[in-house]
């Protein structure tokens, strides 16, 4: 997955400050993170980040070290030998998938993803067209939409 530009962060971090004062609380960073399903209490999240509110630059270093992790769990679950720690990975990325999914059918089209962009304040009229081509550069099967070993794939940066 392609990590957002600075651009991108910025605007996000602006619609999350509700009250304008340019910090994020933890509390409008937890409705960011429950919008695409993940789930904290404001205590487990105030200690993940290590404190109660975020600058642009603290927010921004909090995306990179999430993008981080999931790019070095994805890279140890590729070398593990033991099962469990692949059939964790397939399930943690099964939920992540739904989370695309929301619908339930199995299956990601343009229009979930473009849901899922406007939640995170993403989607404009441009955005709407990288949709289409999102889309359609990881439908290896060429039926219109992702299903979940197209997501797998693009997700671990694999080719089948």
């Amino acid at each position: 997955m392609c990590p957002l530009k600075t651009n991108d962060l910025h605007r996000i971090f602006h619609q999350l400050d509700k009250n304008g004062d340019g910090l994020l609380s933890t509390v409008e960073l937890n409705w960011l993170l429950e919008s695409i399903g993940v789930r904290f209490s404001l205590e487990e999240l105030e200690s993940s980040v290590g404190k109660s509110c975020l600058s642009f630059d603290e927010f921004s270093l909090f995306y990179d070290s999430i993008t981080k992790q999931g790019d070095d769990a994805s890279n140890e679950a590729v070398l593990a030998d033991d099962q469990e720690g692949r059939n964790k990975e397939e399930c943690d990325l099964f939920e992540a998938f739904k989370v695309f999914d929301s619908n339930g059918d199995g299956f990601i089209s343009c229009e979930e993803l473009q849901s899922l962009l406007s939640k995170l304040g993403l989607w404009d009229e441009k955005t709407g067209k990288d949709c289409r081509s999102m889309i359609c550069r990881y439908d290896t099967n060429l039926d219109g939409v992702v299903d979940f070993e197209e997501f797998k794939n693009m997700m671990l940066r694999t080719s089948l």
